[in-house]
């Protein structure tokens, strides 16, 4: 019997290596949380930057890094097995908590980001593609919203542990140690126990009826009406998410809450995010996604516009959770369509493609909430990223088409339809 007949697609069965490489994308996940709510504060008390561009400058690090790594990944993913790539991404992992504790000038700061943005392109996406590698068509959504569900909840727990260290210690920089365990305990998993998913993309690729796609590249950019929409969204996603990153524990200072206090909320958000995957991505399996992700879209958006007016504790909470469950509906559902678009052969350069432009967002996001913070204040950019995310949203909902039911009545997707878009 072949390698090919005897492997089999599906999440129960691969449970033990869809697991594990869920704990693992958990630990990266972690690498992003520990900087999530106390850069502002590091940078001031560190370093004495409190001007915007200058703050969010590391966000751009982080975004360029990341999404080259993304680009990257797509191609390297045709050289390389999966699992290289997992601990080659560890591997730029190791010296960011070390750059951040001994950093004696702000340029450290925009190392250590750099590296970890590659970190978190290769690996998280090398954990993506091996999820969807294993679990095959019928629970993709289900994979993808447990994946960014593990990632999404460490962000927002070791947020807000980062920020409880900085208060408790009184030392800002106490709260990057904990990487140290993160990006060693991480590189050893996949050392040892990892393997890689070679094997069930042969066996998905043998049973595929899904076309190849014209041109990779321009088709998942904007061609292609899926595929064009999500990329779209993504990148206006993460846009609203670098501009949140840096400017939320500014606007939370500026209304009065502590560093605990603003590490819990600044956690609320990616918290709510990762949880709700876990049933949003379940949706995505038997729902029309098109529907979910412009739902979701023009629900962040409102969450957005209510942080600006938000003039308690009780409705900051609120738009928080709701900015959570908002991006919760988008997020998983993404990836997912990326999937269901594309030939298994050519899935990895979708997905790089469409993470390369998502998480550019975090760059274009970082220099509108630095630039356009600085003149025209904070409130302007707040609101202006809340117009833009709703619009993203009507957008998807006039071009996309619906593959599983309908919420409401909407134009089907078909073979042809797919083709000429």
């Amino acid at each position: 019997m072949t390698q090919l007949s005897e492997t089999k697609l599906g999440l129960r069965e691969n449970a033990g290596q869809f697991w594990l490489l869920v704990l693992v994308n958990g630990f990266v996940g972690s690498m992003v949380g520990l900087e999530r709510s106390v850069i502002p504060e590091f940078a001031e008390s560190v370093f004495g930057i409190n001007g915007h561009t200058a703050l969010l400058s590391f966000i751009v690090a982080f975004g360029l890094a990341k999404s080259a790594a993304n680009l990257a990944m797509g191609r390297l993913a045709t050289k390389y097995t999966r699992r290289q790539l997992l601990l080659i991404g560890w591997l730029f992992a190791l010296p960011v908590p070390w750059l951040l504790l001994y950093a004696d000038s702000w340029w450290w700061v925009i190392i250590a980001n750099l590296l970890l943005g590659i970190n978190q392109g290769l690996a998280w996406s090398a954990t993506v593609v091996m999820k969807i590698d294993l679990v095959g068509e019928k629970n993709r959504g289900l994979a993808m919203g447990i994946n960014e569900f593990a990632g999404y909840l460490a962000v927002g727990l070791v947020a807000f542990l980062a920020g409880y260290i900085a208060s408790a210690t009184g030392d800002v920089t106490m709260a990057f140690v904990p990487g140290i365990a993160f990006s060693t305990i991480g590189l050893l998993l996949t050392h040892f126990l990892v393997r890689d998913t070679h094997a069930h993309v042969q066996t998905e690729t043998a049973k595929t009826t899904l076309p190849l796609l014209r041109n990779t590249w321009k088709d998942t950019t904007w061609r292609h009406a899926n595929l064009g929409s999500v990329t779209l969204n993504g990148f206006v996603n993460n846009l609203n998410d670098g501009i949140l990153w840096g400017l939320l524990p500014v606007l939370l200072n500026a209304k009065g809450y502590s560093l605990t206090e603003i590490g819990l909320l600044a956690g609320i958000y990616p918290v709510v995010w990762g949880l709700g995957q876990l049933v949003t991505g379940k949706l995505g399996d038997v729902l029309c996604k098109k529907q979910l992700l412009s739902m979701g879209m023009m629900v962040q958006g409102v969450a957005i516009a209510m942080l600006l007016f938000a003039g308690s504790y009780t409705i900051l909470v609120a738009a928080l959770i709701i900015l959570g469950a908002g991006t919760a509906l988008v997020y998983p559902n993404f990836l997912a369509v990326v999937a269901e678009n594309t030939h298994p052969s050519q899935r990895p350069q979708s997905l790089g493609i469409f993470r390369f432009w998502r998480d550019f967002g975090y760059v274009a996001g970082a220099v509108a909430a630095g630039v356009f913070g600085d003149l025209f204040g904070l409130q302007a950019v707040i609101l202006g990223t809340a117009i833009l995310t709703v619009s993203a949203g009507v957008l998807s909902e006039y071009r996309m088409c619906c593959t599983k039911k309908l919420l409401w009545h909407s134009k089907e997707c078909d073979t042809e339809l797919l083709k000429a878009s």
